[in-house]
């Protein structure tokens, strides 16, 4: 039995480096949770390669690194663009063979998809990481007086968080996303306005994907590149989209980062429960509301 008389009251310096953890790791819950949503909330797929992709993006930029001398800053914008044409290659050829079936067609269909990809560069890489240095612009550490920030951190939290919201308007507040968004519900009258619906489809599933490689090179210097890298972090970032509520963009942005915070501080004072907490939450948040914290119920 857990005695909660014993939890011991962190020093200053460990609550915020735990606290800066928990931002890192919520920075990427919300990016590839925002990709997610993007791609289920306006095409109803279930996409298990997300994972697959994440780590696409980061062995791409370390691609480009390595092969070709191309350093991280490039990388930010040839990766996405690399993995997210990819991805329209993948919607062309499967995913709209299946688009009329049943969610769980797709979803065993991209984890198919998953399972293979990692396959691939686990035979051909192995299971240790591949380090990806920092850019010498972003190197060292910033004094706070009760902490010392890391600029590759900060970067990582800010330019995350900007992208997010930049998404967030693109999809919520633009005549572009309010085509999206009604293309998913009346397509045949999407159509009658001159729009080709299929190919703004394949246009927003290779956007969710670049979004995914995005926080792959983002990842990079920090957790090295593995092909395991996506596996281990999909099935949390799939909670935090349930939480937030499936297809829900403002949700998996706010609770990205939520739940990143709450992670890390949960290591700080009950650390057995550090793996666990964000499933535990997820169960109840599903009892009391099954549609998610910003879901639409019916």
């Amino acid at each position: 039995m857990f005695d909660w008389l014993h939890i011991a009251v962190p020093s200053a310096p460990l609550f915020f480096a735990q606290l800066l953890v928990g931002l890192i790791n919520g920075a990427f819950y919300a990016m590839l949770s925002l990709g997610l949503a993007v791609i289920f909330g306006l095409l109803n797929i279930i996409n298990f390669t997300h994972g697959a992709q994440y780590m696409l993006g980061a062995f791409c930029a370390w691609f480009l690194l390595n092969w070709l001398g191309i350093g991280y800053w490039p990388a930010l914008v040839i990766a996405p663009i690399v993995v997210g044409l990819s991805g329209i290659v993948v919607e062309r050829l499967f995913l709209r063979r299946i688009a009329k079936l049943d969610h769980l067609y797709g979803l065993l269909l991209t984890f198919g998809l998953a399972l293979i990809i990692e396959g691939i560069f686990r035979e051909q890489y192995g299971s240790s990481g591949l380090p990806y240095t920092i850019p010498a612009e972003l190197q060292g550490a910033r004094n706070l007086g009760f902490m010392f920030l890391p600029n590759y951190r900060a970067w990582v939290i800010a330019f995350s968080l900007v992208i997010c919201l930049l998404t967030w308007f693109a999809i919520e507040r633009t005549r572009l996303g309010s085509y999206l968004r009604a293309a998913t519900e009346n397509p045949t009258l999407v159509r009658a306005f001159g729009i080709n619906v299929p190919r703004m489809v394949t246009l927003t599933y290779g956007f969710g994907v670049g979004l995914a490689a995005l926080a792959g090179v983002m990842a990079a210097p920090i957790y090295n590149v593995s092909p395991q890298m996506g596996s281990d972090l999909i099935i949390v970032v799939f909670a935090v989209v349930v939480i937030g509520g499936m297809g829900s963009i403002m949700g998996a942005i706010v609770t990205g980062f939520v739940l990143g915070i709450v992670e890390g501080l949960t290591k700080v004072f009950f650390p057995e429960a550090s793996n666990t907490v964000i499933f535990v939450i997820m169960v109840i948040v599903l009892l009391v509301r099954p549609a998610g914290m910003f879901g639409r119920t019916a």
